[in-house]
């Protein structure tokens, strides 16, 4: 009798060591996700009270690139039992539709989507964004909700989106700010020749350097400092830079002018403000993607188009 109460207490006593030997494995697995070395794959998440990013280890399995895609995002929308991040997806949002043309990934979400509170949501859209691109056949995407683009606070189409539209976000709040010195090409009272306007600036972390840079040529230069090269009805829906040259897509109102400028002037703004102001060399400017384009019948836009100081009033050389 004693012989046998030793031998189930013996085994009472294994299953409670093998329980608790699979709890702490259970833990350090999950400990080691969010510890992400320098050699290791990972996907972006929100951290535990939803205020920032933090980098979770996850593995791309698949070599196909839109297969790959759509395991991530079910892994991006899954629930996390570790509180030090959580899913950036949220319950209840579903992606509706996953499709790739070239490197350019399409992704609609359900009604949902539009209930996430705005701040939180471009932290969801950074850590879907950041994520994705870390794909190899992924390089920028497009957000829509129930079949209608996604657009900003001001109603604006969001457009394309890579992981320069998101910068500083890793760890800390979207509330962040930071400063710089802008170098911004604005027509000469005569509407023949650029001027040459530095402009300080506080924008958001989260905003990329080329976007800020088109915005503020779109709102137009500080008083008496210049004159608009761009019609403000104007809509930007997306600038990215890859490979050295800056796309810059706007949508159709920019092809009605609007601003009494030589073409050259209204195309060489931007074109040199970017170059200037950024690491791309080169900027092809598209209208709702469409590149093969002559701008009011003077300038060829079908190719990138390389900073021009020839334009620029007072420039050396000149």
């Amino acid at each position: 009798m004693l012989k046998r109460r030793q031998y189930y207490m013996k085994r009472k006593i294994a299953g409670l060591v093998s329980v608790c030997f699979c709890l702490l494995l259970l833990l350090a697995a999950c400990s080691k996700r969010t510890t992400v070395k320098d050699d290791r794959s990972f996907i972006y998440c929100l951290n535990g009270d939803r205020t920032g990013l933090t980098k979770v280890t996850y593995e791309v399995k698949q070599t196909d690139p839109l297969k790959a895609a759509e395991a991530m995002l079910k892994e991006l929308a899954k629930p996390s039992e570790d509180i030090d991040y959580t899913a950036p997806i949220p319950k209840g949002v579903k992606v509706n539709t996953c499709e790739l043309e070239g490197e350019l990934l399409y992704l609609d979400f359900s009604g949902q989507y539009r209930d996430i509170p705005p701040l939180e949501e471009k932290l969801v859209r950074a850590a879907v964004v950041q994520s994705l691109v870390r794909i190899d056949g992924v390089s920028v995407l497009w957000f829509s909700v129930d079949g209608e683009d996604l657009r900003d606070s001001d109603g604006k189409i969001l457009g394309y989106q890579n992981e320069d539209d998101f910068v500083q976000n890793t760890g800390s709040s979207l509330n962040s700010y930071q400063t710089a010195t802008l170098t911004l090409y604005f027509a000469n009272e005569t509407g023949d020749k650029l001027t040459e306007q530095h402009m300080d600036v506080k924008y958001s972390s989260n905003m990329s350097k080329e976007k800020l840079i088109v915005e503020k040529l779109m709102k137009g230069p500080k008083k008496n400092a210049g004159y608009p090269t761009i019609n403000p009805a104007v809509s930007l829906l997306g600038v990215t830079i890859k490979d050295g040259i800056c796309y810059v897509n706007l949508d159709d109102e920019f092809l009605t002018g609007g601003v009494d400028v030589k073409p050259e002037i209204t195309i060489y703004s931007i074109v040199n403000s970017l170059v200037e102001g950024t690491t791309a060399s080169k900027v092809q400017i598209t209208v709702n993607g469409e590149k093969n384009i002559s701008y009011k019948d003077t300038v060829d836009l079908t190719q990138p188009l390389q900073w021009d100081m020839s334009w620029v009033e007072n420039a050396e050389g000149e």
